[in-house]
């Protein structure tokens, strides 16, 4: 079992965000989650706290409640997850709590627990596409006019769709945990920095990454790759000589380095480039953070 909350203002923003996405962004976070231990969805339940003005019909699009609904569904239908109960209430501000509960066969859920000295470091997919996708939200909201609806051009549809509608790696998680590959997994939902150190923390390991592998998203920075989040891709490891395709159910997998032995007073986690090793902290997303600012 599962549970996340989603705040207007702190992981979504009315005046920026479609409904569509809202709802959609609400489903992908929790099942997510299930794709890191390689579970399948098998119920959803959603509370809602709206303000009076999101349920009500707007004359050009329609309800934002039924909006919200639409994205969620979509997404709910294509990984057969059934929306089985929930609330609904006024609130004077707008939050989203998702319950998913999934199965996974008794003993191969997939934990953040088991990476090993010598183990290699993986990842599925792209880095840093959900950071430039707000960051580019960020560039258009001027336009927008203080509290009006942004209109998101169609032509940076493609660019804003990691940010917008971030797909969760459900077949890949599934992949690895019946192939008994993973000796640990995650998913990269505060950043790679951050959910990196998790892992390592787990596991009582460090890791060294390589930052000339890492597969970055086209449009997005090295920052936004390392520290950006939201990004739900899988970070996974796996022993020196298991044999991982170079993609899992179309989804590229990428090699970004390795895990090594802890030592006592030195840093977790570093990042080799081409001047060297340097560490690298936790620059991800981390609730109650003074550095962090609302989405």
């Amino acid at each position: 079992m599962t549970t996340d909350l989603s705040i207007a203002g702190r992981h979504f923003r009315l005046d920026w965000h479609p409904a569509e996405a809202v709802g959609h962004r609400t489903l992908a976070r929790g099942l997510s989650d299930l794709a890191a231990i390689g579970a399948r969805p098998v119920a959803a339940f959603l509370s809602l706290g709206l303000p009076q003005e999101l349920v009500q019909d707007s004359k050009a699009q329609g309800a934002w409640i039924d909006r919200f609904y639409d994205g969620f569904l979509a997404l709910a239908d294509a990984h057969k997850t059934v929306l089985a109960g929930g609330d609904l209430a006024e609130s004077p501000v707008a939050a989203a709590d998702i319950v998913l509960i999934g199965a996974v066969p008794r003993g191969k859920a997939l934990l953040r627990s088991g990476a090993r000295p010598g183990d290699l470091l993986y990842v599925t997919g792209s880095l840093g596409g959900a950071a430039a996708g707000i960051a580019r939200l960020a560039e258009l909201a001027p336009a927008a006019g203080g509290t009006r609806r942004l209109k998101i051009p169609k032509k940076l549809a493609d660019a804003l769709a990691p940010h917008l509608y971030p797909q969760p790696r459900l077949a890949q998680g599934l992949w690895l945990m019946r192939r008994r590959l993973a000796t640990a997994a995650l998913d990269i939902s505060d950043g790679l920095s951050t959910d990196l150190h998790h892992l390592c923390e787990e596991s009582e390991v460090a890791a060294e990454l390589d930052a000339a592998v890492l597969p970055i998203h086209p449009g997005a920075t090295l920052e936004q790759a390392l520290h950006g989040g939201e990004d739900y891709e899988l970070l996974f490891t796996a022993a020196p000589n298991a044999r991982l395709p170079r993609a899992i159910a179309g989804i590229p997998v990428t090699k970004i380095g390795r895990i090594v032995r802890r030592k006592p007073g030195k840093p977790v986690v570093w990042l080799r480039t081409e001047c060297g090793a340097e560490p690298l902290g936790t620059q991800g997303w981390e609730h109650f953070s003074l550095v962090n600012t609302p989405a």
